[in-house]
């Protein structure tokens, strides 16, 4: 590595070392917004066509909360829904994130509805 690019390393390194408490809010809200455009543009509009609704419980670089309601409460194909239409739109915004999906009548505290 040549000097430069290992200055450039340990720079990083201390960066994200020292990175003050608000900015991994700052940070977290940049990933809620990316994970809501994500969703809005097309998921959502497929989930409430099947008569259930989506919610974002919470968004970090390492984990996705989404609750799915309505119809698609309890329903067996949330695990589908989840697979092939939830994690490919969220890993588009945050390729890292660990996608958890809920379903049930009940919406869980903090949610925002998707739409």
């Amino acid at each position: 590595m040549t000097e430069v690019a290992t200055k450039a390393s340990d720079q990083a390194k201390t960066d994200v070392q020292t990175a003050a408490p608000g900015q991994d809010r700052a940070r977290d809200s940049g990933v809620l917004t990316a994970v809501t455009k994500a969703l809005s543009e097309f998921v959502a509009a497929l989930v409430k066509a099947d008569g259930g609704e989506l919610y974002l419980v919470s968004a970090t670089q390492d984990d996705v909360h989404l609750h799915l309601t309505g119809t698609c409460a309890g329903c067996p194909g949330a695990t589908m829904t989840r697979e092939r239409l939830l994690e490919p739109a969220v890993r588009g915004a945050v390729p890292k994130a660990t996608v958890k999906v809920t379903t049930g009548w009940t919406v869980p505290e903090g949610a925002v509805r998707v739409d």
